[in-house]
């Protein structure tokens, strides 16, 4: 369905940085909140393959993809595990949780009017991603794209506390949603400035997983996720 973010590839490795980053560190009955859920597939995948004793709280405002997410929560019995509501999660009252995860919308683009105005990203595509960092939660999972102003988005963890604990890199080929010519114009254009990184058929993928600064030895790999974001060019 056109109106259901599909891209399997993406979604698995989601799924895999949830596994890796949230699922598997969880010791007791925690809480995950999830920021736009889609038709849910990376976080039931996870559930079914994990031992998980918590609540997944999730957040979609497409209505085609909440309703297909609650049809295969509901085929999996996984309706006391993942929660979905159909609203939005800047918009709704803060549940409390140990993480908050997300693969938020990244695509870059002067206005909305793209494919899905969904996964507009804002103007350098790092706009919403900013955002869920500002919400305060001590761990925050999300996906983040090289050609959506990475650096500012590390700058802005940093300048709220965070650190880069871990993260996961995947090299994607430009799909249906990045490829579409007025964004791949613009992400041409926030490449010029150095905003964007990416080669002409690729670009990074990345996993992060962000933790609160409890101390001063904290491993932080901010400066190496910076690296290898930013090295993708022509």
């Amino acid at each position: 369905m056109k109106d259901i973010f599909f891209c399997p590839e993406e979604s698995n490795f989601y799924s895999n940085c949830l596994e890796n980053f949230a699922l598997r560190n969880c010791k007791k009955s925690e809480c995950i909140v999830e920021f736009g859920s889609g038709d849910g597939s990376p976080v039931i995948n996870s559930l079914l393959r994990n031992r998980f004793d918590g609540v997944i709280h999730g957040f979609e405002l497409n209505t085609s993809a909440w309703k297909a997410a609650n049809s295969t929560i509901d085929e999996y019995n996984l309706s006391h595990k993942y929660i979905i509501h159909n609203s939005c999660l800047f918009e709704s009252s803060q549940i409390e949780g140990e993480y908050l995860v997300a693969n938020p919308p990244y695509i870059p683009a002067p206005d909305r009017d793209i494919y899905m105005p969904l996964l507009f990203g804002g103007i350098d595509g790092a706009t919403v991603t900013n955002e869920l960092l500002s919400l305060g939660y001590e761990n925050v999972v999300l996906l983040i794209s090289s050609f959506s102003n990475p650096k500012s988005t590390i700058e802005y963890a940093k300048a709220h506390g965070y650190c880069v604990n871990s993260f996961l890199v995947l090299p994607l080929r430009f799909g249906y949603y990045s490829s579409e010519a007025k964004v791949k114009k613009h992400i041409e254009e926030l490449r010029k400035h150095k905003i964007a990184f990416s080669s002409d058929d690729y670009y990074f993928l990345a996993g992060v997983l962000f933790k609160k600064r409890q101390e001063e030895s904290v491993v932080d790999l901010s400066n190496e996720l910076a690296q290898v974001m930013t090295s993708l060019v022509n």
